[in-house]
């Protein structure tokens, strides 16, 4: 089918509202955008709304929300975890009683929702883009590999893309014969990112935002910070975000001395953490498992210089002494804080670089990015 001005989309998602992270928030963002563009879009997840599982003609039918019809294909399940017994058969349904030219599947690292829903999709010869938000690691390479080459997906025609170059790298590499990897970048309005920024005396005032989960390296931050403050004691560190390792965290920062120069504030709203934006002075991305890195990309819209690890998504719009500083390790970054710390010229500089510059990942860009993905698409399925 050609791919014409009005596009009939369907995403597909582990997880949706009422969850919030990376990936849910990305997907409707992305949804939201095209629906506002004029495509008509669906999202297909299997994660329960607020009243719970839905009846078979809710399945069906689906609500409205933010312009975008969402279906959840959800279960009673401990913990509302984002499976389905039936994903195949259910995607299936949906996708037969609502046509659509491509569907575009969103997927990290375990995603069982996401791949069984490819299979529907495969059967109904449905155009499908796969976009992969996540780093595949060591580990995950090997098994990407052997699933890919015993449940002959190369056969299936299907696009396969990821939110930056380091990601698509990977992915080319553990599945060699898959063709071109797409990039298709996570999206940002940068204006709504832009602050009065007015940073407090002469201290370097450093600020995270992300999960406090052990993938997010929180601890690893700390002994950031603490060798960082061995040369300069002007250093401190706001903590933005809320997760399972926080406790450990609060404890590490009381036993290693850090307790006075790092705050935790727990999870805060887009308006709140642009407030602490505007009194921080650099915005520093411990992750080695960062495929994008969309927290390190609104701090570059308010100007924030990004101090973040090589080997990252992160790097597609960062690169060492433009717009941030790239370090090769954990020692690297606290060097980096050192330097800023000390060089006021060019902290001034990185940020005055960014303040003026916005991003290139901005929704305008990043939706003539996805249709020619859709493009692709369409032309690899040979519909």
């Amino acid at each position: 089918m050609p791919y014409g001005p009005r596009v009939r989309i369907a995403h597909v998602s582990d997880c949706y509202l009422p969850r919030t992270g990376g990936i849910e928030s990305q997907v409707r963002a992305l949804a939201g955008a095209q629906a506002l563009a004029g495509d008509q879009v669906r999202v297909i997840t299997a994660t329960p709304g607020s009243h719970g599982v839905p009846t078979r003609s809710q399945l069906l039918d689906g609500a409205l929300i933010d312009g975008v019809h969402v279906h959840r294909v959800a279960m009673r399940l401990p913990f509302e975890l984002p499976i389905h017994l039936r994903t195949k058969a259910h995607v299936s349904e949906l996708l037969t009683a609502h046509a659509v030219d491509v569907v575009h599947v969103h997927a990290g690292v375990i995603s069982p929702f996401a791949w069984g829903a490819i299979r529907a999709t495969h059967e109904l010869a449905i155009p499908t883009l796969i976009t992969v938000h996540s780093i595949w690691g060591p580990l995950a390479r090997p098994a990407f590999r052997a699933a890919y080459q015993a449940g002959r997906l190369s056969l299936w025609r299907m696009q396969v893309s990821a939110v930056s170059s380091t990601a698509a790298n990977l992915i080319a590499d553990a599945l060699p014969g898959l063709g071109e990897v797409l990039v298709v970048p996570n999206g940002i309005d940068p204006d709504q990112w832009q602050v009065a920024r007015h940073p407090r005396g002469d201290a370097l005032n450093v600020v995270t935002v992300m999960r406090l989960a052990p993938r997010k390296r929180t601890i690893a931050l700390l002994k950031v910070m603490a060798l960082a403050r061995q040369s300069d004691r002007r250093i401190n560190l706001t903590v933005v975000g809320d997760g399972p390792v926080r406790s450990r965290a609060e404890k590490f920062a009381r036993d290693h001395g850090l307790a006075g120069f790092v705050r935790f504030t727990g999870r805060l709203d887009a308006a709140e953490i642009k407030k602490v934006f505007a009194s921080s002075d650099v915005f520093i991305q411990p992750s080695i498992k960062e495929s994008f890195g969309l927290a390190a990309l609104e701090a570059r819209s308010a100007g924030l210089p990004v101090v973040a690890r090589s080997g990252t998504g992160t790097t597609d719009f960062i690169t060492d002494g433009e717009g941030g500083l790239i370090a090769p390790d954990d020692a690297g970054l606290a060097a980096a804080l050192v330097r800023l710390a000390g060089d006021r010229d060019l902290l001034e500089a990185l940020t005055a670089r960014n303040t003026s510059t916005p991003p290139t990942q901005t929704w305008p860009v990043v939706l003539e990015q996805v249709q020619a993905a859709y493009l692709a698409t369409i032309a690899r399925s040979g519909t």
